[in-house]
Formats: structure tokens, sequence, C-alpha cells
């Protein structure tokens, strides 16, 4: 790609304000993506303090000067907050040290105030270079090659303030941290039954310190947003009691640390814990997390999206003509999208000022739909119910009872089981149901090993790995349908909720279809996907992937370390059964050479051409590849195959190793997103039993989240949606992302821009 001044084009990439996990892997793909269009990508040191500085401020880098970053948090390119950058000479300076290397491109990652620093520069760009023509520090001929500043931005921020953007760079693996502090912190208060005050990061947004309470389990939230009335420290001490009158043995409070009250008045973490002690008389614990939340390693979620948007934005910036608007590029329920930077920057303060208004339902709906919802299942979920569910009966049976929801898993073991079952109990009976538990699937309904569930039954349930309630493979035989039958009717059971992966969907599957033969059937049922594989049909994500996904993400990097001291190649092999999903995105995050689909198969000529390039690749001077391969990408080429293929050819040129990371993926506490998620699809699917139970329906769905949404679809349509041959469903959105690995991975040559496929529009036609 050429300037006007007919050399290829210069590409600025800076990172600036605080820093946040996944920079790094923006930054990498901005850089390999702009090298690969023929661009000539440049590092602006320090943020603007480097472009205003100059000199070895602006470096020029190379593929392999962003190698080995994936894992490594903050920025490698470092950043600043430049105070000389807001003056006027800081700017000219500027202007003229990124002309000296003839950038006039950049791509900017960092937050609203960078965003709206870069654009003031932008705007200014042309009566800059007037006067540094006129002082002679540039020729008109520069001025003229270079006469408009062209910008696309990332926003990163651990905040997560962005409006318009489902996540933003480095939050993700923020709540990483804030959870592991909460699960560590938990354990110590319910040894001594003791109450802590959690501060988390969030000036102007309280996305962290909500999302945290609800994945944590924890007793009440401060957030900006919606600040308390009057009378909160009453609401917020009679909460913890409740809770532990109800068989806490913690409590948990979230501090947002812009939390105010309705007057802007702050409220701090010390605040609230002289409140328990003056109206608890309890020594509660205060905890700041502070910058323990922008370090540490990026989630797996904060690779390979910081990725896709460092791929996407510097195509974007590459195709920009002089009179092009400013960008960001930002991602929206797991698509890339362009949105007006300006627009958006303009509407993520204007939320402060709704705060200020006492407009708190649009400062709410600005977060967008799912932080109210949020909001509102975190108040149900951390309150104790007023009388035991069994006293109420607002949706009574004939017999004037409760209605009884019987909760059980099926298929393999996902993380965040435990999570959905605890929401599906408190939710449940916040809807007056008497919540069940089965426990050992369908297995354990045909032993009667059936118990109620109570509110304070689930406590910790939160963030356990496995399942409480234990799961089976097992799909019910014909034979074994009376008894089921049989069992329903003993234990009065009204609607199940079944959660579980692809024998969990089979074994409903079979309930629906044969209910004419077994009038006990005739009852609501709800399957919620919880499969590490991610092959469920109607949902894009299903319970379980993203911790599976970080698991093999953490393995993978530990296997990287250890080749770095000698030529090898590892051959990985990663779970999904016929589903390609953790692998793709495995390989996404850790920056794999190559990755074997199921969907794609394995060719003997694919593999003798990525010998080869294996083989250049380490001539070249390489220490390390890596090779995922899906555990049922091929039958015949299997792991151990792949291995010694790439070992012969190799003649001793590096060695090869095998490394099946196996049953560790299944296990561990579930991540925030796994616990989120969860909470969500189980709220959906409890008013779905709601209202078959209120109509007397026997409605059959199952429960996913397409396009950001949590849906529902009829069960006896399942088969619509699935390729049951390969157990996985006809469209997978993933699909699309594909051509990325290849791209950030291996410097093969140049590409023509069309040959690199805006990821936005590439998902959506795989999931059509």
């Amino acid at each position: 790609m050429l300037g006007l001044d007919g050399e290829p084009l210069r590409i600025g990439v800076l990172t600036s304000g605080g820093d946040a996990q996944g920079m790094n892997a923006a930054v990498r793909a901005v850089v390999r993506t702009a090298i690969r269009l023929g661009a000539r990508p440049y590092a602006v040191m320090e943020g603007w303090a480097g472009a205003v500085a100059g000199g070895d401020g602006i470096r020029p880098l190379e593929w392999d000067s962003v190698g080995s970053v994936l894992q490594r948090g903050g920025t490698i390119i470092g950043t600043a907050r430049s105070a000389e950058f807001r003056e006027r000479a800081g700017q000219m300076a500027a202007a003229r040290n990124l002309l000296e290397h003839g950038i006039d491109r950049l791509v900017v990652i960092g937050g609203d105030g960078s965003l709206t620093g870069t654009n003031e520069f932008r705007k200014n760009w042309p009566s800059l270079l007037e006067e540094l023509v006129a002082g002679g520090d540039i020729s008109a001929e520069t001025a003229a090659a270079h006469p408009v500043l062209m910008v696309t931005g990332l926003v990163g921020s651990i905040d997560n303030d962005l409006v318009g953007a489902d996540m933003t760079i480095g939050t993700d693996s923020a709540l990483h941290r804030i959870l592991e502090a909460i699960d560590d912190i938990s354990s110590t208060a319910a040894s001594h039954q003791r109450t802590f005050v959690v501060e988390v990061m969030g000036r102007h947004c309280g996305y962290l310190a909500l999302m945290a309470a609800v994945a944590g389990g924890c007793d009440y939230v401060l957030v900006p947003e919606l600040p308390p009335g009057k009378d909160w420290e009453e609401d917020m001490c009679s909460k913890l009691k409740a809770g532990r009158e109800a068989g806490r043995r913690e409590s948990m409070v979230i501090v947002a640390e812009g939390a105010t009250d309705r007057e802007g008045n702050r409220i701090t973490a010390d605040d609230v814990r002289q409140v328990i002690a003056d109206k608890l008389g309890e020594a509660a614990r205060v905890t700041i997390l502070g910058h323990v939340q922008r370090g540490g390693r990026p989630s797996a979620y904060d690779r390979w999206m910081s990725t896709l948007l460092g791929c996407a934005a510097a195509r974007e910036v590459v195709s920009m003509e002089p009179g092009s608007e400013p960008v960001i590029i930002a991602e929206r329920h797991n698509r890339i999208r362009r949105l007006p930077m300006m627009e958006q920057i303009a509407a993520t303060r204007a939320v402060k000022d709704l705060v200020a208004a006492h407009d708190y339902l649009r400062a709410i709906q600005a977060r967008g739909a799912s932080f109210g919802r949020m909001l509102e299942l975190f108040e149900t979920m951390s309150t104790p119910p007023a009388e035991p569910a069994t006293d109420a009966g607002s949706t009574p049976s004939s017999s004037g009872r409760p209605k009884r929801v019987a909760i059980i898993h099926a298929g393999g073991l996902a993380p965040g089981m435990n999570t959905a079952a605890r929401a599906a109990v408190r939710l449940g009976i916040d809807h007056d149901f008497t919540m069940l538990g089965v426990y050992g699937g369908f297995p354990g309904l045909l032993d009667g090993d059936v118990h109620e569930l109570t509110w304070a039954d689930v406590e910790g349930w939160v963030g356990d790995g496995g399942a409480q309630l234990g799961t089976r493979r097992e799909v019910p035989t014909i034979e074994q349908l009376y008894a089921l039958g049989r069992a329903i009717e003993l234990h009065e059971i009204d609607a199940l909720l079944v959660i579980g992966g692809y024998n969990a969907y089979l074994s409903a599957f079979r309930l629906v279809t044969e209910r004419d033969r077994y009038p006990a059937f005739q009852i609501p049922i709800v399957c919620v996907p919880a499969s590490i594989d991610n092959n469920l049909p109607g949902s894009e994500l299903s319970i379980g992937t993203d911790t599976a996904l970080n698991n093999a993400v953490v393995a993978l990097d530990s296997i990287k370390l250890s080749a770095a001291a000698s030529h090898r190649c590892f051959v990985a092999e990663v779970m999904g059964r016929k589903c390609g999903y953790l692998s793709l995105m495995s390989g996404l995050a850790t920056g794999a050479e190559k990755v074997y689909l199921n969907e794609e198969g394995i060719t003997l000529k694919g593999l003798a051409s990525d010998s080869e390039r294996m083989v250049e690749s380490f001539r070249s001077g390489r220490s390390l590849y890596l090779v995922i391969r899906n555990e049922r990408a091929s039958v015949n080429y299997t792991t151990d195959v792949l291995a010694h293929i790439f070992a012969e050819e190799g003649k001793g040129l590096y060695d090869v190793r095998e490394a099946i990371l196996g049953h560790q993926q299944q296990g561990g506490s579930p991540t925030a997103f796994d616990r989120i998620m969860a909470t969500k699809l189980v709220a959906h699917s409890l008013e779905l039993l709601a209202c078959a139970l209120k109509h007397g329906e026997p409605t059959a769905s199952y429960v996913g989240l397409v396009g950001g949404k949590v849906s529902d679809h009829p069960l006896d349509r399942m088969n619509d949606d699935l390729d049951r041959d390969n157990r996985r469903p006809h469209h997978q959105w993933w699909l699309g992302l594909r051509p990325a690995v290849g791209l950030v991975s291996q410097d093969t040559g140049t590409l023509a821009l069309q040959d690199i496929p805006d990821f936005g529009e590439a998902v959506d036609d795989a999931a059509s």
C-alpha cells in the first residue's frame, strides 16, 4: 500500500493512558496485519510522550518485534499521560516527529481521554503543518504528501465504560483478577464469619463492581450509575443481617471506586466499614484491590478478541482516505464493529451527566440492557426469602402446593454447572417454586435421588468447579421411559430444568418425542447449554466453554515456555470432540502457527505444505512452532502421527513433542464470564417455566445466547439446527475467524486489502 508520496504507508501504533491487559495482543495484530498489507508499522513509545520527544520515541517495528507478547500483561511499547501533548507546542513537536518518519496514520489504543486528545490532534493537523512549513521545520512537499492525519481507535480500558461496545480491552482480565481475590477472601471470611468490604476500579462505570458482585455471590454492591437512597445504610445492614440469618457464614460488599450517594458525596470502602461497625457492631475488613486489577496474564478473551480488534484496526487505517472520519473498532456480540469515534465518546461521557442529573434510568440504559438486567438479578439472588417458599404459592398446583421444579445435570462436566444450579434455586424460590435437586443425572432420577434445595443449601456454589448435583452422560433408553415417568409422578415434579451438554439435549428431546405414550412427560422442560465443547444448538457460547478455553491457554503458555530454550515443535491436542471452537480460539490466544479442525479435516497435501513451512521457519531462526489439533480433527492423522511426520520432515533441525491437554480443561473454578452467562441463561429459563406453568402449557425449549441476546427455541425442532452425525450445530459463528490465525502467526507474503476479511461480516456469514 502506497501513500501520496509513492512510498509505503507508514502507520504509527501507540498505547496511551492507563494500561490494560490485552494491549499487547492488539499491538501485535496491528503490526503484523500492517506488514501483511505492505505498510510499515512504527511504535510510538510511552504514549504521546514518545511522539512529543521524537528520536528513539518513535521506532520501526518488524514481524519479530512483537513475538511472544500475547501472554504478557501491560504494554510492551509503554504508556504515559503527557501534559505536553495537551499544549499547542507539544502537538507541533509530535506532528514534526511523526512526519520525520512519514507517519500520517495512527492506531491509538487507550481510553476516552486518549482518544479525545487524538481527535483534537487530528483536527489541528492541517494548521500544525502550516506552522511547521512557515517555521522551516518541514518542507511544503512533505506537508502536501501528508495533508491529513487518519486515525483509528481501540478502547483499552478495564472499566468497560465505552457506550456501544460490549467489552473493552482489559475488562475480562480485570474481572479474572477480582474474582480470584473474592474467591480467596471468601474462604478466610467464612472461616471467621467475617464481613469484607472490597473496593474495585470503576470511576464512572460500575461494570466491574456489578459483575464481580454477581459472579462472586456477594451481598451488596455500590455502583456510580445507581447511587443509593438516603436510607442505604439501613438497607445494606438489614441485608447483611438477613444473609447471616439465612445461613451465610461470611458477608461481602463490593464498592466501585466512583460510588457516591445521590448528593454526589463519595462513598468509600472505609465509609462502608464504619457503617457496619456502627450499626451491626462488627469489625469489617477492607480490601482495596487497586492496580492488581490491571496486572497479570491477559485472559483468553482479551487475547483473541484484542487480536481481532487489532487486525480490523490495521485494515481500517490502511483503507482510510483523506477526509475519512475517525472510527473506533469495537466488539459487539462477538462481532467486530466500526463506531463513529466522537459520537461514542460523547455518549460515554454523557453517562456521568445523566447521573449528576439524577436520571439513573437512562444512565443504566446507556450501559446496555445487560447491565440493568444484572442489577435486577443481583438484587434477587442476594436477598434471602422473607419466608419459606413452601408457604408462598402464587403459582400453586391443582393440589394447592407450590409448583415443584427439578434441576438435573446431564452430559459431560462443565465448569459453571454449580453457578447455574445456584441461580436456579434462588431465582426459582423468588418465583415461589419448590426447587428440587436431582443427584446423578437421569439415572439419579430413576433411583429416586431427589431432594428439595433451599436458599441456604446452595450457598458457596457460585464459584465451585465440578457439579454438586453430579452429572451422567447416559441418555434414557426406551426401556427406562416408563420408570422415568413414574419417578416424575412419584416426586410430583411439575417442570424440568435440564442443565448440560449434548446428551442432556438428547435426553430432553427423547422425553418430548415420547409424550404421547407417557403423559408424565407432559410438563414444561427447558434445556440450558453447559458444555466445554461449545457444540450445542441455539447458543453461540455454552456455560463452561470460557473456563475450558482459559485452562487450555494457561497450559499452552507453559508448554511454550518449556520450548523457549530449544528448537522445538509442539503438537498440542485440545478437547472439543468434533467442534473446533476450543482449538481455534486457543490457537488465536496463544499465537499458534497452525490449527487443525474437524470442520476442515487434514489432508496429505496440506500436511506436506505445513511441513515445508515449518522447516523454513526453523531455518529462518524460529525456536518454537506451536501446532494445535482438535482431538477429533482426523481419524487417521492422530496427534502422534502428526508429530512423527513433522519430526521426519525436520531431519534433526528441530525436535517434536506431543502434549495432550486432557481433562484439566474441565477443571477449576468457572470464570467470571461463565458465571455471569449461567446466571443470565437460567434466569431466562425460569421465566419460561413460570409462564408455561401459569398457563398450564407443557412447552419444551432450549435457551442460548445468540447475537448478544438470550433467546429460546422449541425443543421439538432441535434437529433443524443440528448436524447429528458430527454432534454440532449446522452454523458456527466462530468459523469466520479462521483466517486470523494465519494472518498474524505466519508472514507468508503481502496481501491485498480484500484478502483480509472483515471479522464482523465474516462472522455473520458463518453464523447464518
